[in-house]
């Protein structure tokens, strides 16, 4: 829309440029084009006017209403009355043809303040006229189902003008019922009940849906409090004189039972040794008949066992005799051919070393340059660039750093292998 209004006021001033621009100094109708232009831009003018209001309107009352999540919108025709609902999108409305609402439907809580204190300005009475202070929470949402029929009936303010009234109604007419000890203690939940049905029922005629409601905390008077603790300790010493008059009672009686129970338990742990000194006696009498036999033939026993252990014994030295000599003869023999085999290893690496340098003398005469190949391999590790001269007829290249007499000796050497290799 912003992008629109732009570009209609940049058409305009374009256009008014284009009415007011002035004629050359040579025109001969300058005065009549200057009238027409006059009329024009007047026109012009109105046009703009026009457009402008209209550009106004339509960012004051824009044609479009919107719906985002959790809300709900409703459009009526103001002709006909009917009536269209929408969520999460945008519909058009027409100045002066429609009207449309936004509702919102996630649930709201209300609290009153007025009723959570007993001294405060509206607190709930008993039935014996005692005020009574309640946390009292509602919990609600609009009705989905009905809000196209409560959508112009609805107010702005929903909590002051339909939920506390209603709240008001019902508790104010509930509570009195009961008495303080029921509201606080007994009868909570029944009155929690009473008043969830009721409220129901008010606000589901205006299309209110109640999700819920919780009574807290209650707030006693201060008289009624300290009475109350003052009974509550009265009625707590009371029970524990009974409890402890009972406990005294149990704890005379259970002596009883446990004198009469050990009574019972030493003339039962006399019988029972008795019987088990009669019992032991016979049994001592009858194991001698089988004692003697079974010792005699226990040191028969251990006399086998002990010939058994020696006779085991020589058997386990001889064995061990024969497999040491067996270990000392296998020792010997492996001994014995490793000396052949490294006797034979050596004999071949020599054979080998021999025909190693045979090659390599019938080589390094032939080709004499090896020689100063194999010193600079040598060399390699401890000198890593050697620079000279070649040698003079081919001859040896350290020839120059040793002096000119190698030098001179490795000329004929050198000259005596070309010789050969011709």
């Amino acid at each position: 829309m912003l992008a629109r209004l732009k570009f209609l006021v940049r058409a305009l001033r374009i256009a008014l440029a284009r009415r007011f621009r002035r004629p050359g100094q040579g025109d001969p109708l300058f005065a009549e084009g200057t009238l027409s232009r006059v009329l024009q831009a007047r026109r012009t003018l109105a046009v703009a006017a026009v457009a402008g209001l209209g550009a106004w309107m339509l960012v004051a009352h824009p044609p479009v209403q919107t719906v985002g999540s959790g809300e709900i919108g409703v459009r009526t025709n103001l002709l006909t009355g009917s009536v269209v609902l929408w969520r999460e999108g945008s519909i058009l409305v027409v100045p002066g043809l429609h009207e449309a609402q936004v509702f919102s439907l996630r649930d709201r809580s209300y609290k009153p303040a007025q009723l959570a204190n007993a001294a405060g300005s509206a607190p709930v009475q008993s039935v014996e006229g005692l005020s009574v202070g309640i946390d009292l929470v509602v919990r609600y949402a609009l009705d989905p189902a009905r809000i196209a029929a409560t959508a112009r009936t609805l107010p702005a303010n929903l909590d002051a003008e339909v939920v506390e009234p209603a709240v008001q109604n019902v508790v104010y007419k509930v509570f009195p019922r009961y008495t303080v000890r029921e509201i606080f203690s007994t009868k909570r939940a029944e009155i929690q009940q009473t008043v969830e049905v009721e409220l129901r029922q008010r606000l589901a005629a205006d299309g209110v849906l109640l999700k819920g409601v919780l009574v807290g905390k209650v707030d006693l008077p201060a008289d009624y409090k300290r009475g109350m603790e003052g009974l509550l300790a009265e009625e707590l010493e009371t029970q524990k004189m009974e409890y402890t008059l009972q406990l005294k009672d149990k704890r005379v009686k259970e002596t009883e039972l446990e004198a009469s129970a050990e009574k019972v338990r030493r003339e039962v742990r006399a019988e029972a040794a008795a019987r088990e000194q009669v019992i032991a006696a016979r049994a001592q009498e009858e194991a001698m008949k089988h004692v003697l036999p079974f010792k005699q033939r226990q040191i028969e026993q251990r006399r086998l066992e002990a010939e058994a252990e020696k006779e085991a014994r020589m058997k386990t030295a001889e064995g061990t005799a024969q497999a040491r000599r067996i270990e000392a003869a296998g020792e010997a023999d492996a001994r014995r051919r490793l000396a052949e085999a490294e006797v034979f290893r050596l004999e071949k690496i020599g054979q080998a070393n021999a025909e190693q340098m045979a090659r390599e003398g019938t080589l390094l005469s032939r080709h004499p340059l090896l020689i100063q190949k194999a010193l600079a391999d040598k060399l390699s590790d401890k000198v890593q660039v050697i620079i000279a001269p070649p040698g003079a007829a081919g001859g040896f290249i350290g020839a120059n750093l040793l002096g000119n007499q190698p030098a001179r000796d490795a000329g004929p050497q050198h000259a005596a292998a070309k010789s050969e290799e011709d």
